[in-house]
């Protein structure tokens, strides 16, 4: 991104970001176990990390106000919408990477 100053260069992210958690919150078919096998990071993955970037900054966030961020609604409310139980293949692939998240 050669020849974009900084701030736009954030702006840009932030955009990406916010696309990304919206999409998240109309995925809700796809189970974060399902993200986890695949890409190595889920909804609390996304977010853990804002809270982890409010903390470097003295910011006030809790782990439920992130969550709640991420997925659009509180997490227990999201699990009993939308979180299915893992089947065992889920879980078997989950654990044979798990060394790796």
């Amino acid at each position: 991104m050669d020849g974009i100053d900084d701030t736009t260069r954030t702006e840009l992210e932030a955009a990406v970001f916010r696309r990304l958690v919206s999409h998240l919150q109309g995925r809700t078919d796809v189970q974060n176990i399902d993200l986890m096998n695949l890409a190595g990071f889920c909804r609390n993955c996304l977010s853990n990390w804002l809270k982890d970037a409010a903390d470097a900054r003295g910011l006030a966030l809790t782990k439920d106000q992130s969550r709640e961020h991420v997925y659009g609604m509180t997490y227990d409310e999201w699990k009993a919408r939308h979180q299915n139980e893992a089947t065992p293949e889920q879980a078997a692939a989950f654990a044979a990477r798990a060394e790796k998240h």
